[in-house]
């Protein structure tokens, strides 16, 4: 046996072990990978707000400690509002449930010609075996969500613990990243922060001012038609439909729709509309001039940005995938070299004549003047010389070409 092979075996089996203690860590570690992802995201966003603050003259701990103190106080606000709206809408859904049924079971008597009663549909479904499971299961489900809500709120709290210190040690953890690297690529590593931090803050600048826009326009249409928890309502629509990519509209949009029709079936319809309407104004008018500066992104991009972040990180790379690959595409911008594009009209879509389909040719050829007679006495077929590009007819029309003496 080869002396080298002993070593040989033990280091790829180390290796192995090394490759297996890896991957199983950072299965351990998504979580907090993700929450730590999130974080510096958040981090970038307020980087713009904190860096203003201690510019004059603040320290920047306390610069960030006011700023996630106005974003706490804000989303507490919203959330306070919007539960007490769902909670006033499903006490009078509750006491107007009674009217509800009799209604629908008067309907169903007048047409199906039955005779059911209020009491009787009670008594059946008190009695009934799947609710008493469904009560059952709920009972035993009680812990499980209150496991579920103590760990949404420590991830909360993960996030906003390290978001607090990335925005307040940004300077620390810059110079601590660049004592790592040579003078040249600090000067990249620095240009790429830049860059995230304006893309980042100007991402979220620009849908809070679009957030703000669709509030007022919403709360001057529930005011109108005199839907109840109008400002609730309008805060749901703004923020919603801003910060949850693609579906947010439709979220948004579905919980107005639901309280104005229970004032009236007709309000709903008017939502719908003006839901509609609204978002076309905001994707054709107002978002490519809000974000022409702050993030300019094709909405294709955007669009399978937000795809290919909901297939890597879930709801998480949904939100962070916009501010991402305008990060990306700016910084590989600024490196890429561009040319001047010829004048050429198949740039403008426009196609050369020798470059038409051979149907098309063929048409041409049949709606051109009939020639002479052929030898049997009809006209020519159509060959394949009359079907080749321009060129290639001119050059079969001279001959081939003649050799030199």
């Amino acid at each position: 046996m080869p002396r080298w092979l002993p070593r040989a075996m033990v280091l790829a089996l180390a290796l192995v072990a090394c490759f297996q203690l890896g991957t199983w860590a950072f299965h351990q570690l998504t979580g907090l990978l993700i929450n730590v992802l999130i974080a510096f995201f958040l981090a970038l966003a307020v980087e713009p707000a904190v860096s203003w603050m201690a510019a004059h003259g603040m320290r920047r701990g306390m610069a960030t400690g006011l700023v996630f103190l106005a974003v706490l106080i804000a989303s507490a606000g919203f959330v306070t509002l919007l539960g007490s709206m769902l909670a006033g809408q499903i006490v009078s859904m509750v006491e107007e449930f009674p009217k509800y049924l009799d209604s629908v079971i008067n309907w169903i008597n007048s047409t199906f010609h039955t005779e059911l009663s209020r009491v009787d549909i009670q008594n059946n479904l008190v009695h009934s075996d799947w609710l008493q499971k469904y009560v059952q299961n709920g009972a035993s489900g009680v812990l499980d969500v209150s496991a579920q809500v103590l760990g949404g709120l420590f991830q909360l709290l993960t996030i906003l613990l390290f978001s607090f210190y990335f925005a307040a040690d940004g300077p620390r953890l810059r110079r601590a990243l660049c004592s790592v690297l040579p003078p040249a690529k600090q000067a990249e590593v620095l240009r790429a922060w830049e860059i995230a931090v304006d893309k980042t803050g100007g991402y979220l600048y620009s849908r809070g001012l679009m957030a703000m826009i669709s509030c007022i326009a919403h709360y001057v249409l529930l005011v109108f038609l005199e839907v109840p928890y109008a400002p609730a309502l309008a805060v749901w629509v703004g923020l919603v439909s801003q910060f949850i990519p693609t579906i947010g509209t439709y979220l948004a949009g579905a919980l107005p729709m639901l309280i104005a029709f229970t004032v009236d079936p007709w309000y709903a319809l008017w939502v719908l509309v003006f839901v509609v309407v609204y978002q076309q104004f905001e994707n054709y008018l107002l978002q490519p001039k809000l974000t022409a500066k702050s993030v300019d992104i094709h909405p294709a991009v955007a669009f399978g940005s937000v795809i290919a972040g909901t297939a890597l990180l879930g709801a998480v790379g949904a939100l962070i995938a916009i501010p991402a690959a305008a990060t990306l595409q700016a910084f590989l911008g600024a490196y890429v070299k561009r040319y001047t594009v010829t004048d050429d009209p198949r740039v403008h879509g426009h196609r050369r004549r020798g470059s038409e389909l051979v149907p098309t040719r063929v048409w041409r050829f049949l709606q051109r003047p009939r020639g002479p007679l052929g030898p049997r006495g009809r006209t020519e077929d159509v060959t394949a010389a009359d079907l080749a590009e321009p060129e290639q007819r001119t050059a079969s029309a001279s001959g081939p070409p003649q050799s030199e003496q």
